[in-house]
């Protein structure tokens, strides 16, 4: 059999859907193979546009999507998807292209070290240097891209051993269960917990997988104990339920971070160091119970102490069946301050000013989407108003990257949710920054006929880091610029374009847009001039009256 049949072969075994990619003349034996394959190519205008697709399509199916490219630009271009997968802990596979590696055709032309400039950013990469190798490199490459903690692996494929004859046979994967706690740590927490006059839950990355979102809200349901999440971990508990104390957005000084400092016992489930700490431990300060998969990495802010190492879901089931609801727990000051938190949310939700405030947009785009409808969001300061003001009730039905935070991830990762979910309503929240770092992939979205909405906040200019240039009392220099028509624009795709001209027009468009088939391009103007007083002082000022 030749190699990249083999290779092909070796990829079905795995159940893999689709490749997405931009193939080279390195890859051509490869795509022959694919040609017959089931496996469909799913061919975008840019690698990083594949790579993001790959890692939300693994992000949301739990198994390793895979992207193509080929060597030197079209391998560097999958740098920064990489990283996202990795540090987003989405199962992911790249593979790319390379020169023939027995006797060389064209001197160094295109030919970088791949493989060692992915080693920082992957948990497996490797050359395959014979046709023979192929089954078991294939193998351990999704086994350590789904292994906990997820993430991105590659391999390099050169285009003589795809063009070699072999006879190796296909590895089936190994039957494998994770580690569940030892039954001392599950009883010293539960000990901690029914000792503990407010204790709260927090909800972070790790433990944003289904089976862990069943035993979470039964956990919830058992002892009433209120939870708070970080960005990455929003969804896992339905966040309109009343024991919900809000998301760790801000880094401090939100109405949530009094819940958490009223807190002597927080039960940490799924902490994940790629998203910023979500609150600082001190000596002599409050006791921290860290539930993960794997042990805690201590440092000067974080060193909890119990550690219940193993499988998640099952060490909050074990800790369920034998707790009890202690009498002494006392929540009403928690509650006092959520009930703060949503007066002053409803401020600025109601506000009809245009261009709008974002909180106001927000509130439209959560009534106009139903529980189960997915919205993605690229990288800007509306991904914080989103965080804070965004009930997710569904597990990754809000996808935010609060790990690389990369732009221009916002536009595939939605390509790639309507592709795995196409029942569900779809919508992506972009920048005008953002989306112009991936708009070609306009294109993809049109060919491929999907049904997605795509709305650009649009403020001329890189809004995130003018809030942070304000808020360090910084002159505004730098961050502005100028955009295209989006509506001739999205148009000259064969998109559908429409234009915001006042706040009351964005809910009954946005509804409309959801419900008629096509590639929807919405352009809003957005007022981001009350961020650095709302979220750096009134915030404060207010959380801090309590």
């Amino acid at each position: 059999m030749k190699a990249s049949d083999l290779f092909v072969k070796a990829l079905e075994a795995e159940g893999v859907e689709y490749i997405f990619g931009i193939p080279g003349e390195e890859n051509l034996d490869l795509l022959e193979s694919l040609r017959d394959s089931d496996i469909k190519l799913v061919l975008t205008r840019h690698e990083q546009g594949a790579g993001f697709m790959a890692a939300t399509y693994g992000r949301l199916t739990g198994k390793v999507g895979v992207c193509l490219s080929t060597l030197g630009p079209g391998a560097t271009n999958l740098v920064t998807p990489g990283a996202y997968a990795q540090l987003g802990a989405m199962p992911m596979l790249m593979i790319t292209g390379q020169k023939p590696v027995k006797t060389s055709k064209q001197g160094r032309f295109q030919v970088i070290d791949v493989v060692d400039m992915m080693r920082s950013i992957t948990k497996y990469t490797t050359q395959v240097v014979s046709g023979d190798r192929i089954p078991s490199v294939v193998r351990e490459a999704f086994r350590l891209a789904h292994e906990e903690r997820p993430g991105a692996t590659h391999i390099e494929l050169p285009e003589d051993i795809a063009a070699e004859a072999t006879q190796a046979q296909l590895l089936k994967p190994s039957t494998s269960r994770r580690p569940i706690a030892e039954y001392k740590a599950i009883n010293k927490a539960i000990e901690m917990i029914e000792a503990a006059r407010s204790p709260l839950l927090l909800i972070g990355a790790g433990a944003n997988r289904k089976l862990t979102s069943k035993m979470l809200k039964e956990f919830v349901e058992k002892t009433g104990i209120p939870y708070v999440t970080t960005q990455m971990g929003k969804g896992v508990l339905d966040e309109s339920h009343e024991l919900f104390m809000g998301n760790t957005a801000l880094s401090s000084g939100d109405f949530v971070h009094r819940v958490i400092d009223s807190s002597d016992l927080i039960i940490n489930v799924g902490h994940d160091v790629v998203e910023k700490p979500p609150f600082f431990m001190k000596h002599g300060g409050r006791e921290v119970i860290h539930i993960n998969f794997e042990p805690a990495a201590v440092d000067p802010v974080y060193f909890p102490q119990l550690e219940v190492v193993g499988d998640i879901a099952n060490s909050i089931w074990q800790i369920k069946e034998q707790i009890q609801q202690q009498s002494a727990w006392e929540f009403g000051f928690f509650k006092k301050v959520h009930q703060a938190y949503l007066d002053h949310k409803a401020e600025s939700e109601n506000d009809d000013r245009f261009p709008v405030l974002p909180e106001r947009f927000v509130k439209d785009i959560r009534e106009a989407m139903p529980r189960d409808g997915i919205v993605t969001l690229d990288n800007g300061v509306y991904k914080i108003w989103f965080a804070r003001n965004y009930p997710a009730a569904l597990t990754n039905t809000l996808l935010l990257d609060n790990a690389l935070a990369t732009m221009g991830a916002g536009l595939p990762s939605a390509m790639a949710a309507k592709m795995v979910h196409p029942d569900k309503p779809v919508l992506t929240v972009c920048g005008d920054g953002g989306f112009m770092m991936n708009s070609q992939e306009l294109e993809t979205a049109v060919r491929l006929n999907l049904h997605i909405v795509v709305i650009i906040l649009r403020d001329d200019a890189y809004g995130m880091i003018k809030w942070k240039q304000a808020n360090m009392q910084f002159a505004n220099y730098g961050l502005d610029y100028g955009n295209p028509d989006f509506v001739k624009y999205a148009e000259s795709y064969g998109a559908k374009g429409w234009r915001v001209e006042a706040a009351e027009e964005i809910l009954p468009l946005v509804k409309s847009c959801l419900s008629e088939p096509g590639v929807h391009v919405i352009d809003v103007p957005v007022d981001y001039s009350l961020n650095d007083q709302t979220l750096n002082e009134t915030l404060r000022e207010r959380s801090q009256q309590l």
